[in-house]
């Protein structure tokens, strides 16, 4: 009897141990992830904007083709191989371009007279023009100017320098809002 009561002692005593004890919970499953449409649905390129890109890299293209400089030989204004194919591609951008119009500048080297620079910018940027309207480009939408030798490029006094300041600019003066690229 005693074993017994030893037992029903020793098992009233563990029931409050094991009515306190309580299972740990199973730890909560992790935070659902928020559906949205870009994890739901595959990435696809926005076609709109990548044309947008696209036409706008090609204006800015289009736009620096016709601001970019030609040079000339010493004290000459007639167009080199080089100077026309640069030439062509400007002619390209304005025939896509009717409503640009461009000032032309003729610039040289700082040797010989403020006249004679002044006289032979004026050829150079004359020669520009007379070969962009033999490609049609109307002679109303081009304007020339010189500069001489007033305005170099390089200050220098050799012949890097002098390569570099015997040239001719362009200026959009209007439709530079209308510029687009060749076809």
């Amino acid at each position: 009897m005693h074993s017994r009561l030893i037992l029903v002692a020793f098992l009233v005593a563990s029931v409050p141990l094991t009515a306190c004890r309580r299972e740990q919970p199973p730890p909560p499953p992790p935070p659902a992830e928020e559906t949205t449409e870009e994890t739901t649905q595959p990435q696809q390129p926005d076609d709109d904007n990548d044309a947008a890109a696209e036409r706008a890299r090609a204006i800015a293209e289009a736009r620096s083709i016709l601001e970019e400089r030609v040079h000339f030989p010493f004290d000459e204004s007639t167009i080199t191989p080089e100077t026309e194919q640069l030439l062509l591609q400007k002619v390209e951008v304005l025939q896509a371009s009717p409503n640009v119009q461009l000032r032309i500048e003729g610039h040289c080297d700082e040797r010989g007279s403020v006249e004679y620079n002044l006289a032979l910018g004026n050829r150079r940027a004359e020669a520009v023009r007379q070969f962009l309207m033999d490609y049609g480009i109307s002679g109303d939408r081009l304007q020339t100017v010189s500069h001489g030798k007033e305005r170099p490029l390089a200050p220098e006094s050799n012949e890097t320098a002098w390569a570099q300041n015997r040239r001719a600019e362009f200026i959009v003066t209007a439709g530079g809002d209308q510029i687009n690229p060749p076809s």
